[in-house]
């Protein structure tokens, strides 16, 4: 029993009661080390000691990049919220308006126009606090109207991706976004713009089989889970051990699938270089 509730009086317990938010300290994945949370949003929620990148919300990411943190929001097209009356223990509507509240965004994605480093780019970012990040009509919309608007306005286009696949509550309505989306970036390569994509933990599924791996240049985060299947399902499918740190993005960088591992402090200096350069911006106007 505590000695305090048993033997303080209950006016001198109010005094040493103290109320603190249960997210004061946060224990890394990693290594165990617990950081104070202003710590870790400082550093992008990127673990200082371990280097460990926690998943961090698209509003505080798109402020991260942009000069002064200031960007012009794309309204996303409406679409239908749910094409298949889909239900399982919950409704899919309800579930919608779950992580609506929970991801303060419409849906998985949100894109953004603003400066990077005094040059206009439009930056696209995949929200895993929203349902896995799944790709769905209202997700893969915002990604085809943010790449139109890029052409329109002469910018690169810049993505984050992190998400667990197609969303299974919209069966093929979201499956056809892996098409939709490709045909996007394929437009965007014929206006001779540049087509950057960050991948964040995890990408997987059929994000990976489609604009995921489209590129010009294709960036991860340290230690981010980039692959279609998962380790498991294709141990099981060929009786194999996988390789050590199989899917990792350090491993894709050795085998070629990948471009470069940044760190997510540094990202905002390495895609500034990479929009200049692809988009053939003099130095003396970038200056």
């Amino acid at each position: 029993m505590n000695w305090i509730s048993n033997v303080v009086p209950p006016k001198i317990r109010s005094l040493l009661r103290r109320d603190t938010p249960e997210n004061l300290w946060v224990k890394c994945p990693e290594s165990g080390q617990l950081v104070f949370h202003k710590d870790l949003e400082a550093n992008l929620m990127v673990v200082p000691g371990s280097g460990y990148h926690m998943p961090i919300g698209a509003k505080a990411r798109l402020s991260s990049l942009f000069d002064d943190g200031d960007y012009e929001e794309l309204i996303p097209p409406e679409t239908p919220s749910d094409p298949l009356k889909f239900r399982d223990i919950k409704r899919y509507v309800d579930r919608l308006r779950e992580n609506r509240v929970k991801a303060g965004a419409a849906d998985a994605v949100t894109v953004a126009f603003g400066k990077l480093e005094r040059q206009d780019v439009t930056i696209a970012v995949q929200d895993f606090a929203f349902q896995g990040g799944t790709l769905g009509l209202a997700a893969g919309e915002t990604i085809v109207a943010g790449i139109f608007a890029a052409i329109e306005r002469r910018t690169p286009f810049v993505i984050f991706t992190t998400s667990g696949g197609a969303r299974m509550q919209e069966g093929m309505f979201a499956l056809m976004q892996m098409a939709r989306t490709t045909v996007a970036v394929r437009r965007l390569r014929a206006a001779k713009l540049p087509y950057i994509v960050v991948l964040a933990n995890p990408t997987t599924g059929g994000v990976t089989a489609s604009y995921a791996m489209l590129g010009d240049v294709h960036i991860a985060e340290p230690g981010a889970v980039i692959g279609f299947a998962g380790a498991r399902v294709i141990e099981q499918t060929i009786r194999e051990r996988l390789p050590e740190g199989f899917q990792r993005a350090e491993y894709l960088r050795a085998h070629g699938m990948i471009d470069l591992v940044v760190p997510r402090p540094r990202q905002r200096e390495t895609l500034a270089r990479l929009c200049r350069l692809l988009a053939r911006v003099p130095t003396a106007q970038a200056a």
